[in-house]
């Protein structure tokens, strides 16, 4: 009897052999190839600069604090840098890539984009106030170009095809509607509607009403797709706050919330597992079946306890 590992290691195939107990000189040996359970619909949603004890428990964000009651919660998980592009590079490259909010450049380094297309997996990015389908420019406030990794990678850049996977999030009721979902849906509120501003664009509110509005942003716009028999059948949500405030700076970037929200999800689990964004990027490649895992995320694990 073999027991594969509780996450697909980097090489995923192994030798397994046998040896008779009755007669030591027959033997067989077979390759072996580990895989993860594939999951249809997979999606990441990035939430901003709040601690974990600030969002899980507290009375502003009632509903995410329902679905970490009802799915699954990490409670020992730590952003990776400040400030806050490094970490959405780690989610979707395993690499920092760099810690300039400023950052402009095309990022050439493998990526989730890349492996999703390698393996022949559908992809789009819906970003809130977006300001076209295709956009690879700078900020126009409230969108923020580095809450959208996605727009920096030469896989897309370099593609009239990829670019068009850019869309602004209207398109995701849509698509939602339509039953034309990709296998990934990276979700981007904006600046007002992720705990990173104020609703009016300021930043001189309280952190209450920063999360509250999140908060209601979430409920608003996720009720249809958790309701959507999509879902139901093989959908798994991700949502994670990209950074702790910049006075925690713990593990790098501090202690910060996630959950992954979906049927394949053990109910109310919590683990304590110590993970970080490239344990995230893991799970979304093995999750959604691309080629390979981008940078670190080769080597960490895949969060297999969440999963039934």
């Amino acid at each position: 009897m073999y027991t594969a590992p509780a996450s697909v290691p980097a090489n995923a195939t192994v030798q397994v052999s046998a040896i008779s107990q009755a007669d030591a000189s027959k033997s067989a040996t077979a390759s072996v190839t580990i895989t993860h359970p594939q999951i249809g619909h997979v999606f990441l949603l990035v939430e901003e600069n709040h601690s974990y004890s600030t969002v899980i428990g507290a009375s502003s964000m009632p509903y995410l604090h329902g679905l970490a009651s009802q799915y699954g919660l990490a409670t020992n998980y730590f952003a990776n840098v400040h400030p806050s592009i490094g970490n959405y590079f780690m989610l979707t490259t395993g690499q920092l890539v760099s810690t300039d909010d400023a950052f402009t450049g095309t990022v050439n380094v493998d990526n989730l984009v890349r492996e999703l297309i390698a393996a022949g997996k559908t992809w789009k990015s819906y970003a809130e106030s977006l300001p076209s389908a295709g956009y690879v420019g700078g900020n126009q406030y409230p969108y923020l170009e580095r809450h959208n990794p996605f727009s920096y990678f030469s896989d897309v850049r370099n593609s009239s095809v990829q670019r068009q996977n850019l869309v602004p999030f209207t398109q995701f009721a849509t698509d939602l509607g339509n039953n034309q979902l990709p296998v990934f849906s990276y979700i981007v509120p904006n600046a007002e509607h992720d705990a990173h501003d104020c609703p009016d664009g300021t930043s001189d509110c309280s952190d209450s009403l920063k999360l509250s509005t999140a908060d209601n942003w979430l409920k608003n716009n996720l009720g249809p797709l958790f309701s959507s028999p999509m879902f139901h059948k093989d959908g798994l949500l991700v949502i994670v706050f990209d950074e702790a405030p910049a006075s925690d700076s713990s593990h790098g970037g501090g202690h910060v919330a996630m959950l992954v929200v979906g049927s394949a999800v053990k109910p109310g689990f919590q683990s304590s597992t110590f993970y970080q964004h490239q344990n995230t990027l893991r799970l979304l490649v093995n999750s959604t079946g691309a080629a390979s895992a981008p940078g670190s995320s080769a080597t960490a694990g895949g969060m297999p306890e969440f999963l039934r």
